[in-house]
């Protein structure tokens, strides 16, 4: 069995931001050379997710809106935790999109279903952060 890793960066320039980043995971699957086995894909950050869904504006702009109005950003002294920091929220976010997805990998490629791609969510953005890719397989 054959082992790969790599991390990506981002940086986004807004506080929140979607970015489909299954072009990069298809590029570390490529370099890993494996054909048969699994890619784990995850954010390296409590603010950020990394999640499989449909590439369509509307739906990210859907998403946007629901998590709004689960974990609001604003006021920031509704929570707890915005004693040093302002990003409770975004902690909030990142649990209700998920911390990672895992992928089959069949014949060299990422075994997804119609429609299926692979997205970066950051929630407390403006600064450099990192996804974790471990494929692993033969």
């Amino acid at each position: 069995m054959k082992s790969y890793r790599k991390e990506l960066w981002f940086q986004t320039s807004k506080r929140r931001e979607l970015i489909n980043i299954t072009r990069d995971v298809e590029r570390c699957l490529d370099e890993s050379g494996i054909q048969e086995g699994l890619v784990l894909v995850n954010a390296m950050h409590i603010t950020a997710s990394v999640f499989i869904n449909d590439d369509e504006r509307g739906l990210h702009n859907d998403f946007e809106r629901f998590l709004e109005k689960l974990a609001p950003e604003k006021p920031y002294n509704q929570y707890d935790h915005n004693g040093f920091e302002d990003n409770a929220d975004a902690h909030i976010k990142r649990t209700i999109m998920g911390r990672e997805v895992v992928v089959a990998i069949t014949d060299g490629q990422l075994d997804f279903g119609p429609w299926e791609q692979i997205f970066y969510g950051e929630f407390d953005g403006k600064r450099r952060k990192r996804v974790l890719v471990k494929i692993i397989g033969e």
